[in-house]
């Protein structure tokens, strides 16, 4: 272990105090220290005079390890580069939620275990998605959490055909449906009524956004399935399907979206022996 890039949320890491703190017990510890933001900053938002920023595509080719600082979508944010890349990621939250952090921002001390190798890795699995219309691809991506198919902005119902293997398993009305993988089980796919499935089940869930028909449930579907999702033949509207959070692109009727796993699968980072169990009763305040 050599060099480490410590990606920080500038709009979470107040004056940029937490990531001072880790640069400097990292360098500490010997290791090279590069700091890179993870996605483009306002014009107007001021960085900090006295640090030094790299480019994060110039530097991630040769890191061995990615450290975010901010919350769970900072994490989603670097999720693909560094997974293309084949370089793990330890989360650090300074935002809300931060279901996928390793450490708290008081906890940074446990970063000099880093050098020795003293941690584990978490394999979690990703999705790829392609959006087909006719014979052309109009979108294509990776993702950790979770792929969306939705309405939009306009208050309005979607109906959307999803399949299984070419199967029909679910025909609904309503906001969408999100197709999660186990780590994404915990964000959106649980706030529209979806279960919480342990990080390593091999799985795919298939939850419907505030549909319309009673008969609409949840599927925990394998992940050796393909799942396609379309507008239904009825359908007068487009819908929306963005991965992660990311960018949307516009589904017309006739575009077929396929959701099957990916390949690739994002190497966490774990320096607490703990259960995904202790996880949840902590995030979620059980007990």
């Amino acid at each position: 272990m050599k060099k480490i890039i410590l990606t920080p949320n500038p709009y979470r890491d107040k004056n940029f105090n937490t990531v001072r703190q880790a640069m400097k017990i990292l360098q500490d510890s010997g290791l090279e220290v590069r700091l890179c933001l993870p996605f483009e900053v306002d014009r107007s938002f001021d960085l900090p005079k006295d640090l030094r920023f790299a480019r994060l595509d110039r530097e991630i080719a040769t890191a061995d390890m990615v450290i975010c600082l901010g919350g769970d979508g900072t994490i989603l944010h670097m999720a693909k580069a560094a997974t293309r890349h084949g370089i793990p990621i330890l989360g650090i939250n300074i935002g809300t939620m931060g279901f996928m952090a390793e450490l708290e921002a008081g906890e940074l001390d446990a970063l000099s275990r880093i050098a020795a190798g003293d941690y584990t890795i978490d394999n979690r699995m990703m999705l790829d998605v392609t959006v087909h219309r006719d014979r052309d691809i109009i979108f294509h991506d990776i993702c950790l959490n979770d792929v969306v198919v939705t309405k939009g902005a306009v208050a309005r119902i979607v109906h959307l055909t999803v399949k299984c293997d070419q199967v029909q398993a679910m025909e609904c009305g309503g906001d969408g449906v999100i197709i999660a993988t186990p780590t994404g089980s915990t964000a959106y796919s649980l706030s529209a009524g979806g279960p919480i499935v342990e990080p390593d089940a091999a799985s795919m869930v298939i939850t419907p956004i505030c549909s319309h028909d009673v008969a609409s449930r949840c599927i925990v579907a394998s992940d050796k399935r393909v799942i396609t999702v379309a507008l239904s033949a009825h359908a007068r509207r487009n819908a929306f399907l963005s991965a992660d959070g990311g960018k949307s692109v516009r589904m017309n009727t006739g575009d077929v979206a396929t959701i099957k796993r990916s390949q690739l699968v994002t190497q966490l980072v774990r320096l607490k022996d703990r259960s995904f169990y202790d996880v949840v009763n902590l995030k979620f305040k059980i007990g």
